[in-house]
């Protein structure tokens, strides 16, 4: 469909369970979100439609793709490839999805003979309902990310600058470090380090710890840095079990930091997370592409702070409907 026969506007939709994600997003684009019907049926069936006209609009849909109770991640993928298929049928010109988490992007590779790559897989699914877009923040590995589309466009939105924003009026003018708490998660460490050196008008340093899993056990204990005097931020792609980053959180203090911050994008902690103990880190910064679990503590509500993405994820549509490039948003070393 050619871009003059195309009608003007997007139209936003949110499936149910990433709404108050959407509206924010609705809020800061100036426009509401079109209507839409979810029905459940018996035995785990569904049915997704748009009840608002979309032939000829460029169409964006919002959905999380993380685990929740009453949904898995498999629950909110299926509703949503159905929606975009339907979406399609229905005459829209273009259908970007905007998956803040994306599940299954931390399998990336095989590491067991016979494994499967499911990142890939999942990238052919949205192609096989001739997405036109996948949107997502704070991948776990951006290469993998963007070489596993062949027919479908990939925008990764990296939020080093906006955690390098959130952190300049906490660090004061003492020494900085950032850490990475693998070696997989270097290239995201040296970005968040050079917007760091930008904002701040100085140097920042580093240090980088070994990792390695095995059948669910992490071991690896070396560390490489010198941290004496310094803030450390730790930073990932996200915060599950929390054990990742209590092992850089001790390894920081033991080479020298006096203070120590994680940060990461997606926090898919709960409760009983061992974060909350005494070897945690003195604050962790998340963001809202996941909602915190209800169950958190008074005590871990008290260390976490969480930065709103919505802004920059309608910066991106309003760029891309305007056909103006989104690199100017996004943080590259």
């Amino acid at each position: 469909m050619t871009d003059h026969l195309r009608m003007a506007g997007p139209v936003l939709f949110a499936l149910n369970t990433s709404r108050d994600f959407a509206e924010r997003v609705a809020i800061d684009l100036g426009v509401s979100i079109a209507r839409h019907e979810e029905r459940d049926f018996e035995r785990g069936e569904h049915k997704v439609r748009p009840l608002a006209p979309v032939g000829r609009r460029d169409v964006y849909v919002v959905q999380s793709l993380h685990g929740e109770h009453g949904a898995t991640a498999n629950d909110k993928l299926i509703r949503l490839l159905f929606f975009i298929g339907a979406l399609k049928d229905a005459g829209a010109a273009s259908v970007t999805a905007i998956c803040p988490y994306l599940a299954y992007s931390r399998k990336d590779r095989r590491t067991k003979p016979g494994d499967p790559v499911s990142s890939r897989y999942i990238a052919a699914l949205f192609e096989s309902v001739e997405t036109d877009r996948v949107i997502t923040l704070e991948v776990h590995n951006i290469s993998a990310f963007e070489n596993a589309f062949r027919s479908c466009r990939s925008e990764h939105l990296s939020l080093a600058r906006i955690f390098a924003q959130h952190l300049e009026p906490i660090l004061g003018a003492g020494a900085v470090a950032v850490v990475s708490p693998d070696a997989g998660g270097n290239k995201r460490a040296e970005l968040l380090r050079h917007e760091l050196e930008a904002i701040l008008g100085r140097g920042v340093g580093k240090s980088i710890m070994d990792k390695h899993r095995s059948k669910g056990i992490v071991s690896g204990t070396l560390f490489a840095g010198d941290l004496t005097g310094s803030t450390a931020i730790i930073v990932d792609d996200l915060i599950s079990s929390g054990t990742t980053i209590l092992r850089a959180c001790k390894a920081s203090r033991a080479a020298g930091a006096n203070k120590v911050i994680a940060i990461a994008g997606h926090a898919m902690f709960t409760a009983d997370s061992p974060l909350w103990g005494d070897d945690a880190p003195d604050a962790v910064i998340v963001t809202d592409t996941i909602p915190l679990a209800i169950d958190l503590s008074k005590e871990a509500r008290r260390r976490v702070q969480v930065i709103e993405t919505a802004p920059l994820v309608a910066s991106v549509v309003e760029r891309l409907q305007s056909g103006e490039p989104i690199s100017e948003l996004l943080p590259y070393d």
